[in-house]
């Protein structure tokens, strides 16, 4: 057998090759966001967006107006990997659409040039249900809402970019109790301690950082910070994967592939970064 590029065993089935990635039996992943941004559907004002949501009624029946989101797009154009954003004149007129489930597990997230679909841990017994649901959740509503372009003469959905984002939790007292044990969580991490030390304990992290997808397909952009659960604050560590590009061939026919390779990314990148031992004694990596 051959080790892929994260580590995990690549299985020779029948001349074709199945990758098997890492599993954990209590994963700290709590939110999965895929979407899809695309050049702005002018009459997809908030008339249509609330018939929009009859079609999603039935398994999303919670209906919320919230503020939208601006365009990330990620540019090789730049010597620096950056973010472009767009203006507030973008984004004057434009509005958000949420359609919720009533667990709180689903959350379809609409505006004139992009499309959501969250998967989210709403309670402790939430277990996560892994990529192939949540990719298949994603292409059903997808569909739907285009069927609905299609039935309302709205337009197509022409891509500018895709993104796959995985949140996860990682709570004090679960592999670590200050930011003294960084090195506990993350291999490239490391904090001497000791009575000779000047500074205190650090209050707080906020640690970002970029690498490039093969062939100029996005970027994988992680980053880490202090926050709270808000079911009882406490204390967590938020370590958020965001792979986030397009295919510079053919965004359409390669799409799927894309969030594939997207996935495998996110993956392995998170069992890259952090220890054997959190992954063993704490998240119970299975493979």
């Amino acid at each position: 057998m051959e080790r892929g590029r994260c580590g995990t065993l690549l299985i020779e089935m029948n001349e074709t090759t199945e990758k098997v990635f890492p599993d954990y039996e209590k994963p700290p992943v709590v939110e999965v966001v895929s979407g899809i941004q695309f050049e702005s559907i002018k009459d997809l004002t908030g008339p249509n967006l609330s018939l929009l949501g009859e079609k999603f009624r039935a398994d999303y029946p919670s209906i919320k107006e919230v503020m939208p989101l601006a365009p990330a797009l990620e540019s090789f154009n730049e010597a620096a990997p950056t973010r472009e954003m767009a203006s507030f004149d973008h984004m004057f007129g434009l509005t958000r659409y949420w359609f919720e489930r009533n667990d709180g597990n689903g959350l379809i997230q609409v505006q004139k040039d992009r499309f959501l679909h969250n998967w989210r841990k709403a309670k402790d017994s939430d277990k996560y249900p892994h990529y192939d649901h949540v990719i298949g959740n994603f292409r059903s509503c997808l569909k739907t809402f285009e069927s609905f372009l299609d039935e309302k003469n709205l337009g197509k959905i022409q891509p500018t970019q895709f993104e796959l984002t995985y949140v996860n939790h990682i709570l004090k007292g679960e592999g670590w109790e200050t930011f003294d044990d960084l090195g506990n969580i993350f291999q490239d991490f490391f904090r001497r301690g000791g009575k000779t030390r000047f500074l205190p304990h650090p209050e707080a992290i906020n640690w970002q950082t970029s690498f490039r997808l093969p062939g100029r397909m996005g970027r994988l952009r992680i980053s880490s910070r202090l926050g709270k659960r808000k079911t009882d604050e406490v204390p967590v560590i938020l370590l958020e994967l965001t792979a986030r590009g397009v295919s510079p061939d053919d965004p359409q026919a390669s799409m799927w592939t894309w969030f594939d390779m997207a996935h495998e990314w996110i993956v392995c990148g998170f069992a890259d970064l952090t220890t054997e031992t959190i992954q063993k004694n704490v998240w119970r990596r299975k493979r």
